[in-house]
């Protein structure tokens, strides 16, 4: 496993642009302080890091489709229904864990139930009956015009996803069966260490030719999956789609942020020539 680092682009005391106007140099100096962060941390050369970009990973729930709102009324429909207190900004703030883990999580801290993977499963079975009750969710603007910014660019695509029902895998290679196909889909049962843990983002690299942090790009919406591609010392976009403040994003180190996915869109060119710098 790759060596881990902490990186944090932005720390108390840096003027944080604005996600609404950025620019240029906004970017470059992004990517200055994650290289720096690298070098300083001996894990990888300058020359390593210049070499440019040869995969994308997209969480899916929040990133490529607007299905948080859904999932937010499954969780608490569901956790309510085996006596577990839930919220919405519950379901928002540990988004992107396996939900076996949101699970078992839950119970330990509130009811003491120390529940056993198959116990946690069930649960997470009507959990998912629960979701896909409701109205289908749509897929974010933007997403199609960028994946296809960075297919003519040469770089491959991936999805690190801490879901693991099939109904949306099987969704996902409907939608974007242009861009990948299976072998680069990272589930909740292709690691045993879900997000925050740097292992489904490793997983990632390693599904799409093997390729070393720091020639890939995290895309994220999600505090936990946030931690997770910088922990696995990947450049990390955070693209906030959902109700938590922006600081709940940058504190877990994301390099840049964005609050609607077109606008990271229009910023792909000079991302994708400024790593070849």
């Amino acid at each position: 496993m790759y060596p881990v680092i902490n990186i944090r682009t932005y720390t108390k005391g840096d003027s944080f642009h604005s996600i609404y106007n950025m620019n240029k140099e906004n970017i470059q100096e992004a990517l200055s302080k994650y290289r720096n962060h690298l070098k300083a941390s001996g894990v990888v050369t300058t020359e390593e890091t210049e070499k440019g970009i040869r995969c994308v990973l997209f969480d899916m729930d929040g990133v490529l489709y607007n299905s948080m709102p859904n999932h937010a009324i499954a969780w608490t429909n569901c956790m309510r229904q085996f006596g577990i207190r839930m919220t919405a900004k519950d379901a928002y703030a540990t988004e992107g864990a396996r939900g076996i883990d949101t699970i078992r999580d839950f119970a330990k801290r509130q009811a003491d139930k120390d529940l056993t993977l198959e116990e946690a499963q069930k649960i997470y079975d009507v959990k998912t009956d629960y979701f896909h009750q409701l109205p289908t969710a749509k897929i974010f603007s933007g997403v199609i015009d960028l994946m296809r910014k960075i297919k003519a660019s040469g770089v491959t695509i991936g999805v690190v996803t801490g879901s693991g029902q099939r109904p949306l895998i099987k969704r996902l290679l409907h939608d974007f069966g242009e861009f990948f196909d299976e072998k680069h889909i990272v589930t909740a049962y292709d690691v045993t260490r879900g997000k925050p843990y740097p292992d489904p983002y490793l997983m990632g690299l390693r599904k799409c030719g093997n390729c070393q942090p720091w020639q890939g790009i995290v895309i994220e919406n999600a505090p936990l999956g946030v931690r997770s591609g910088v922990t696995a010392n990947i450049f990390t976009v955070a693209v906030n789609s959902g109700p938590l403040p922006d600081s709940a994003l940058t504190k877990e180190g994301a390099n840049l942020i964005y609050k609607k996915m077109t606008q990271f869109r229009d910023d792909w060119d000079i991302l994708v020539d400024d790593f070849k710098r």
